[in-house]
Parts: structure tokens; C-alpha cells; sequence
């Protein structure tokens, strides 16, 4: 009876703790997601600059749009080679997963454009994605196949021996292949100080955590969450944020502690922005939405 009454104690505590785990607020006192802009082709791939203007990409419109700190929508820049995920990086160009012609770009806060990455052992890639860019400049992307219907004077079948992560170090036009075992990686995100990097198989319905290494290697892959992603963000706790159906916040040790619904039949993608970094920017399907959070984003 004595270790009957310890099993049920235990069981008890362990129910409380998971109902506190999954309750804890990350999200403001009375905030829902709100609808910023809509009547979109599809949205991804927001990115918010050093002032918190978050930029995001209308890729079957061939468009990178702005929403501004002030609370207006613009244009940044039309023809901008289908451009999928964003990243600024530290100088403030904007690269982008530009999957016209699939390749990487750099956009300059004027609209400059530069080719970063054209293609990978004398091939084209697949489709860039999704990219991460760790404190020294060495850049993570995914390059999945998605067959675009832009294609049309070109081979759309794979062109690489699979859909991999790439690792771009500072200065260098030729990735090197850094993890190859993945079905169809997708969202990518790492940690501020560098260490840690989150690759979503959105395929696979996985998403993995992996050790970085100085060199860009990746080792130590380890489950971190049992469903896939499109895009991701982390915030200033080191929750990761999936996307799919809705948001799905999981804790650094995976375990999921809330979900955000968007009226929406998909959301690809998530970032922090605004002048404080504590807004929640969700792409899904032909909008954006944003939410107002307690925590707020890392700075890129």
C-alpha cells in the first residue's frame, strides 16, 4: 500500500508539472494573433531588420515586401529571383534563398543584388530554402526540391545526389554538403552564441538538434522535436517556434509548452521583430499576422 501511495504521489506531481510546462505564457497578457495584410500569393520567409522593420517575401509574385515599425506595408523590391527565406546578416545586406535560378543572394539595403552561391560541385541546387547565418558569417542553408512552377526552361528534377544542409563559410562561393541524411530538410535555425543548430525534416515530420562545430561541421545529431517544420525562430529563452499547422513552441529541452492557432490553411514561416524584438511575425498562406509575446527575439 505504502509504495501504491508513492506511485500515485509521483504520478500526481508529474501531471501538475506537464500541466504547468504546457500552461507557461510566453505569450502577452490578452494578446491573439492579428492580421496585418493579406491578398498575398504566398507568404515566407520574414526576416526583421536592426530597426525591427520586418521583411518577408510574396514568392509567387516575385516580391520582398516591408512591415514597417510605424505599421505600413510596403515594396522592397520586385524581380527579386522568387526569393523564398531571408536572413540579414551583420553589414544589413539581406540574403535570400532565391530559387528562380536557385541560388543564394545578397540585397543591399538599396536593392543591390550579388550571387553568392550559384550552384555545388559544378551543379545547380535543388531550391534553397531556408537559411541561418551563425556570429562569424558562416552561413547554414537547407536545399530541398520543390518543384517551382517558374521552371519552365529548365530541368526541375533533382540536380544534386540529395536534399541536403549546406555550410557557406565566410568569404567562400562553394557550400560544402554538412548533412546528407535528411529526407527533406526545410526550416533551419541556430542558437545566438553559435553553438546549436535546429534543422527541421519536414518530410520526415522530424526536427533535429545538432552541435556546431568551428569548421561548420555538424555532429551530435539528436531528436529534438517529433514533427517537422517549414520555417523556424528561437527567442530569448531558447524556445524553438515550429511552423505548420499554426505555431508550436517547444522548450530547449523539446518539450512543447504551448501552440499557437493562425486562421490560416498554413503557416510557413516566423520571426520576432518591431523596435523592442517582442512581436511574433507569422507568414501563413496568402497573409501576415502578428502576435505580441512576453519573451522576444535573439539578435541575427
Amino acid at each position: 500500500m505504502k509504495n501504491k501511495a508513492i506511485f500515485l504521489i509521483l504520478l500526481i506531481l508529474s501531471a501538475v508539472q506537464l500541466s504547468a510546462r504546457k500552461n507557461q505564457s510566453i505569450i502577452a497578457a490578452g494578446a491573439h494573433p492579428v492580421k496585418l495584410a493579406g491578398n498575398f500569393g504566398f507568404t515566407e520567409g520574414p526576416a526583421a531588420d536592426k530597426n525591427g522593420n520586418v521583411y518577408f517575401t510574396d514568392q509567387p509574385n516575385n516580391k520582398i515586401m516591408i512591415w514597417t515599425v510605424e505599421g505600413r506595408l510596403e515594396e522592397f523590391c520586385a524581380d527579386c529571383g522568387r526569393a523564398n527565406g531571408l536572413y540579414f546578416d551583420r553589414k544589413g545586406n539581406l540574403l535570400s534563398c532565391s530559387d528562380e535560378e536557385n541560388e543564394l543572394w545578397s540585397i543591399s539595403p538599396n536593392g543591390e543584388r550579388k550571387v553568392l552561391v550559384k550552384g555545388h560541385n559544378g551543379k545547380r541546387l535543388n531550391g534553397p530554402n531556408d537559411l541561418w547565418i551563425r556570429p562569424d558569417g558562416g552561413l547554414y542553408f537547407t536545399d530541398p526540391l520543390y518543384v517551382r512552377t517558374w521552371w519552365t526552361s529548365r530541368d526541375a528534377t533533382m540536380q544534386q545526389e540529395g536534399q541536403h544542409v549546406y555550410y557557406l563559410a565566410p568569404g567562400s562561393s562553394e557550400p560544402v554538403a554538412v548533412a546528407t541524411d535528411l529526407v527533406q530538410p526545410n526550416g533551419i535555425i541556430g542558437t545566438p552564441d553559435g553553438k546549436i543548430l535546429y534543422v527541421a525534416d519536414l518530410k520526415a515530420g522530424k526536427t533535429y538538434r545538432y552541435i556546431i562545430g568551428k569548421d561548420g561541421s555538424l555532429t551530435g545529431k539528436t531528436l529534438f522535436a517529433p514533427m517537422g517544420s517549414d520555417g523556424m525562430t528561437i527567442d530569448n529563452k531558447g524556445n524553438v517556434y515550429l511552423t505548420g499547422k499554426g505555431v508550436t513552441v517547444f522548450n530547449k529541452k523539446g518539450e512543447q509548452i504551448n501552440h499557437i492557432s493562425i486562421d490560416a490553411r498554413w503557416s510557413a514561416n516566423v520571426t520576432f521583430g518591431g523596435p523592442d524584438r517582442k512581436t511574433l511575425f507569422i507568414t501563413a498562406s496568402e497573409n501576415l499576422f502578428s502576435l505580441r509575446m512576453k519573451v522576444k527575439g535573439v539578435k541575427q
